[in-house]
């Protein structure tokens, strides 16, 4: 059983419901639109957001057409959901620190660059109400 699942059933048994990408509440707590500012800084400037509670990571990307299903598959297998709404969407759940920010960034860049895109930033979604 992965990290995820474990932690999916941890939740689940003391009642509180394991956050998906489409739960109900989910509000940007974190943004990250500046290339020059260190994924670091966008997580200490954020009051709204909880480092000891799970977030829907989103990077913004954009992508040429004929890329999208080659995108869909380079990330699926670590567990990512392209999505379409104003702009394209890698979406997951994950806990956030300064590192996986980082790191995905990176990986997410690359990625959009590969494919003859760009990556725009991301942002982090929380349930805030509960």
């Amino acid at each position: 059983m992965g990290l995820l699942s474990r932690l999916r059933d941890r939740r689940a048994r003391r009642g509180v419901p394991a956050l998906e990408i489409d739960s109900p509440g989910l509000e940007v707590v974190v943004e990250a639109f500046d290339v020059a500012e260190a994924d670091s800084a966008a997580l200490a400037r954020s009051p709204r957001w909880r480092a000891d509670e799970p977030a829907v990571l989103r990077h913004h990307l954009e992508l040429p057409p004929d890329q999208v299903e080659r995108a869909r598959e380079l990330l699926a297998p670590d567990g990512w959901a392209l999505r379409h709404e104003d702009r394209w969407h890698a979406l997951r759940v994950q806990r956030l620190d300064a590192l996986r920010c980082a790191q995905e960034r990176a990986r997410m860049a690359s990625l959009a660059q590969r494919l003859g895109g760009d990556w725009i930033g991301w942002d982090a979604l929380q349930v805030t109400h509960r």
